[in-house]
């Protein structure tokens, strides 16, 4: 298997880490302590931000493996590499202001779309019989 689909894996991984430690960084900044999970409309951003990664990574993980062992992993690379891009564009966007998410909602769910299908397309292809 090509190394590619490992290192958008490590990347979507890295890039949850991050939004884990900003998280801890906003509940210092406006002084929510854990448990709390509300108070400051900025603090809760940032963690919608890293609640709906979270949220994001199950989905998206096993499609971008399915895709990438059953269709292309180099293809599945690419769509995946747009996942990372589409979540660091929602995550800047939500921490500025949540009506700036859009852009990089619909990338990344659009990418997690295609690995989907394609994986979806992919396994059904290997169930089917080879004729001739």
């Amino acid at each position: 298997m090509s190394p590619w689909p490992t290192l958008v894996s490590l990347l979507a991984l890295l890039l949850y880490f991050i939004v884990t430690i900003n998280v801890g960084r906003a509940r210092a900044k406006y002084g929510i302590p854990a448990p709390q999970m509300s108070g400051n409309p900025d603090f809760e951003r940032v963690l919608r931000v890293q609640q709906n990664m979270l949220e994001q990574l199950i989905f998206f993980l096993p499609a971008l493996w399915i895709f990438c062992w059953y269709l292309n992993p180099l293809w599945g690379a690419g769509l995946g590499s747009l996942w990372v891009v589409g979540r660091i564009l929602y995550a800047w966007g939500y921490y500025r202001a949540a009506e700036q998410r859009g852009t990089g909602f619909a990338l990344a769910s659009l990418s997690s779309l295609v690995l989907l299908l394609g994986g979806l397309v992919g396994v059904i292809l290997a169930l089917v019989p080879a004729q001739g």
